[in-house]
């Protein structure tokens, strides 16, 4: 019988993460993080010049970090990441599935072809990356953790990114029906979806752009660190998922309890929402089928929320807790102290 482990997830220090998408948006931005933090790390993308320059970047930071040229949309590519890792740094502690790439146009009119190529680097990637690093963490002693990057976007849909939103919503399935059989199996690993709302990344300036017009994330839009730091919260601590942004969980609510109404709203508002009116030209070029260029956190939306206090609270839920049964006692007691006035005042009266 194959031993199990008990999961014990290490300090970042201590731990070796894999990153997929690692070259730009929220994968370079967590890779810095973790770096900052002593984590070692392997890094993935399919620009190998860009990932030499971030390890050169990391390095020279003092970090320990190596890299594998990898299309996550490719099972094979990504075993051989895995095995990379292995021979690297005898393991892995976390393993998260970030690379994505996303499309802005009505799904009647994006080529299939296109929208085949979406699912299997944003949904086919999360299936490779999660097999692959099962596959290596259920025999480790301490276990570990995978961490797919999935978006509000999987828990309701809005217009111009269909693809996108089809594609999230593959993604939370996946990882929710993968948490349940490694619990099943009593697997040391913990299973976390995190869910960004609109992030100040180079997703428009990657995305495939069918309509016509220089595009953006609808507002309000959160900055890209936000992220980072919930994955990396997710990497020392199993939480089953966390929503980075307010906002998200608001449309997402909103959208539960009234879906006709709210899906009026959006049909109506978010393709004028979408339209970047800063004079900006669109994107000539796509990370669709082929590596992006650059290696950018963040595109510095001019009112992108640098902090997010809904984040903040699911990173800190004892001391979220406690400050909230201390605003339900105040409210509580200035309800009591209010009424007693009031039957002093009628007894006064009398």
């Amino acid at each position: 019988m194959t031993h199990r482990g008990k999961l014990k997830l290490k300090p970042l220090r201590e731990q070796v993460i894999v990153i997929t998408g690692a070259t730009s948006g929220i994968g370079l931005s967590t890779a810095r993080a973790a770096a900052a933090r002593g984590a070692r790390l392997f890094l993935a993308a399919r620009n190998e010049e860009a990932l030499k320059d971030v390890c050169q970047d990391l390095r020279g930071k003092g970090a320990d970090v190596a890299y594998c040229v990898t299309d996550v949309g490719d099972a094979d590519q990504v075993k051989r990441l895995a095995e990379h890792a292995v021979e690297k740094f005898g393991g892995f502690d976390t393993w998260v599935n970030n690379a994505g790439v996303s499309i802005f146009g009505d799904v009647t009119r994006v080529p299939l072809e296109d929208q085949r190529r979406l699912f299997d680097t944003n949904y086919w990637g999360v299936v490779h990356g999660s097999l692959a690093a099962v596959e290596k963490l259920r025999d480790r002693p301490t276990g570990g953790t995978i961490i797919n990057v999935g978006s509000v976007l999987g828990d309701l849909a809005i217009p111009t990114q269909g693809a996108y939103s089809a594609s999230k919503h593959a993604v939370r399935g996946f990882t929710n029906a993968l948490r349940m059989e490694l619990m099943e199996q009593k697997a040391p690993i913990a299973v976390t979806q995190i869910k960004p709302s609109a992030i100040d990344t180079p997703y428009k300036d990657h995305a495939r752009n069918y309509t016509g017009h220089p595009v953006r994330n609808p507002a309000p839009v959160y900055a890209t660190p936000l992220v980072a730091q919930a994955i990396l919260y997710a990497a020392e601590h199993p939480v089953r998922e966390m929503t980075v942004g307010g906002g998200g969980v608001l449309q997402t609510l909103a959208w539960s309890a009234w879906p006709h109404a709210v899906e009026r709203a959006l049909a109506r508002f978010v393709p004028r929402m979408s339209t970047d009116r800063s004079g900006r030209k669109a994107s000539n070029s796509d990370n669709l089928h082929h590596a992006g260029q650059d290696l950018r956190e963040r595109s510095y939306y001019p009112d992108v929320r640098e902090t997010s206090l809904f984040s903040t609270a699911q990173m800190r839920p004892l001391a979220t807790a406690g400050i909230a049964a201390l605003a339900i006692a105040g409210v509580g007691t200035a309800y009591h102290l209010g009424r007693k006035r009031k039957r002093a005042g009628a007894v006064e009266a009398v």
